[in-house]
């Protein structure tokens, strides 16, 4: 639709697609898209993940140790929902974490198959997630925050402690849930899966953290799903 001036007239409008007007505009929408309100930490139990129909391949430096890894950090939003791919042009560089690499082998391994070097999995949670909270948190800080939140709740030990061992044994889902709660002062979401037999298993648990990916807080909303009221812990 033509713009006319007072007089009715026709007036050329030149748009400004300088390149400090272009970046402000981009920047305008890269901030939007990253809005968010929480992250979701999510560690995963290495026997639950191998001890299903899909089975799991160890990495490349062999069988992980017997502890909860890292599957990932999460940006969301208080409904529920979250942002995902919000940067396709940030994509994975593994130069910029080469200091974190030995202790991502050990504390956040790729258990799919083929094995690999993890590098296609932490790849897919850096340009999935990692990317929606880089206003934040940079590619090196996004890992190394992941790799601290891991240290600073020691899931395996907080477990141990109420009595609830990776040997195959059933365990109260409330009573795993109370033992994670006195060992961090807030309520997780425990994720099942299914062994082979279709038995209810302990495979991922999900505790909640603020924007600046430091502090654990009360989760605002809880993911949507089932466990049964005892629930098996394999070993691994």
């Amino acid at each position: 639709m033509p713009i006319n001036n007072l007089y009715g007239q026709p007036v050329k409008v030149k748009l400004d697609n300088s390149p400090q007007v272009l970046a402000l505009q981009c920047l305008a929408v890269l901030c939007a898209s990253q809005d968010f309100d929480f992250f979701y930490f999510v560690q995963q139990w290495p026997g639950s993940y191998c001890d299903s129909k899909q089975g799991c391949c160890y990495p490349i430096t062999g069988k992980p140790a017997s502890d909860f890894s890292i599957h990932g950090l999460w940006p969301n939003y208080n409904d529920g929902s979250y942002p995902s791919n919000c940067d396709p042009q940030a994509q994975f560089n593994p130069s910029q974490i080469s200091d974190l690499t030995s202790r991502m082998q050990k504390d956040w391994p790729s258990l799919s198959c083929p094995s690999s070097d993890g590098l296609s999995f932490w790849s897919h949670e850096w340009e999935k997630h990692g990317t929606c909270s880089e206003s934040i948190l940079d590619q090196h800080d996004y890992f190394a925050s992941a790799l601290l939140l891991k240290r600073q709740s020691n899931l395996l030990q907080i477990l141990k402690n109420a009595g609830i061992q990776p040997n195959g044994q059933y365990y109260s889902l409330d009573g795993i849930k109370a033992a994670i709660r006195g060992g961090i002062g807030h309520t997780p979401y425990i994720e099942c899966n299914v062994d082979p037999s279709g038995n209810s298993q302990l495979y991922q648990i999900y505790v909640c953290v603020d924007t600046s990916g430091s502090n654990l807080i009360e989760c605002p909303v809880l993911p949507r799903g089932t466990c049964g009221s005892r629930i098996e812990f394999p070993s691994f």
